[in-house]
Parts: structure tokens; sequence; C-alpha cells
């Protein structure tokens, strides 16, 4: 974010302590409770895995950069939108950070599987991810609306609205990305 800002010469929608934040919550409260995911069923049906292939797959490498290409167009674009329309620096910025948070929010639960959606595996088959989903909304909020966070992350509280944009484009990134999974399951399957 920070990278595509300075090479494009705008003004940052995220500045780097709002990095920070973002990087010290999400990765124990989201990143931490997919070690809590029980394992997949037909795991033992999966060919073994080539000792001297690569970890990232390309199936990976492709699904990291789908998520950060949509990750990257969203925040930029309600950031400028943002700014276009008259909204101070410091409530687009706050807007910038719980939507990229929400995006991420939403992709741990496409995440959970690579080949099946939530609502397969189960929404309650793994509670720590709706505890860790939980801890961090309310963290968000204080991140959001207290003074002394707003001080020293440099936010402001925003509007409903808001929110509900924030909501809805993290809703729409999660079923883009299922449906990236469902074509590389039922499509690209298909025709090998």
């Amino acid at each position: 974010m920070i990278l595509a800002a300075i090479m494009s010469g705008v003004m940052l929608p995220i500045l780097p302590v709002q990095i920070l934040w973002i990087n010290m919550t999400t990765a124990v409260l989201l990143g931490l409770m997919l070690a809590f995911e029980p394992g997949e069923t037909d795991t033992m049906s999966y060919p073994p895995r080539k000792p001297d292939s690569p970890i990232l797959s390309g199936i990976l490498i492709t699904r990291i950069l789908l998520v950060s290409a949509l990750m990257l167009a969203a925040v930029f674009s309600v950031f400028t939108w943002q700014k276009s329309i008259g909204y101070p620096v410091e409530v687009a910025r706050t807007v910038a950070v719980n939507l990229f948070i929400m995006i991420e929010l939403t992709y741990l639960f496409n995440c959970r599987s690579l080949t099946r959606s939530m609502f397969k595996i189960g929404l309650f088959s793994n509670p720590w991810v709706l505890v860790g989903s939980g801890l961090m909304i309310v963290l968000q909020l204080l991140f959001t609306y207290t003074p002394v966070m707003n001080k020293v992350f440099h936010t402001a509280p925003i509007a409903p609205t808001d929110w509900l944009l924030i909501i809805a484009i993290a809703v729409a990134v999660y079923f883009i990305i299922g449906f990236e999974k469902w074509i590389r399951l039922h499509v690209f399957n298909k025709a090998r």
C-alpha cells in the first residue's frame, strides 16, 4: 500500500503507524486463529506433494496477487473518492484502515479451505475464528472512536454510512475470492 502510493506520487491512504496497527492486530487475532482450524476431511485423497516442489504453488501465488490487487484497488479507490468529495484526510484514512482490516477479516473465512466455502465447512467448526473476528471488530471500534487512539494513530470517528460502504466492499471481496475458488475447482480441474 505504502509502496504503491510512493511510486504513484499520491498521498498515503494509510500511514506507517496505521500499518503497524494492522500488522500487530491481524497477525494475532486473525492469522493465529487459523492454527486452530480442523484438518480437511479429504486430505488423504490428495496425492502426496513432491519433496522438491516450492512452498508457494502457482495457485497460492495467483491467490496472493488477486487478494493484494483487490485490497489495493478497494482501499485506494475509497480513499481517493472520499478525499475528492471533501472528507478530512484523517477520516478518509480511518475508513481506509477499517476497509483494509475488514477485507482481511472476510478473507480469513475464505482461507479456512483452499477448495470449499465457509458454508460447506461450517461457520462454527472453528470457534476461535469467531472469537478472533469479534475481538478484531471491538479493537477496530476502539481504534476508530476513542480519543486516545485517534491521537496516537491519526484517526477520526467515521459515520455509520462509512461502515455500510466498508462492509459492502469487504463482502464483495469475499464473494470474488469465493468465485475464483469455484472457477478453479469446477473449470480448471475439469479441463485437466
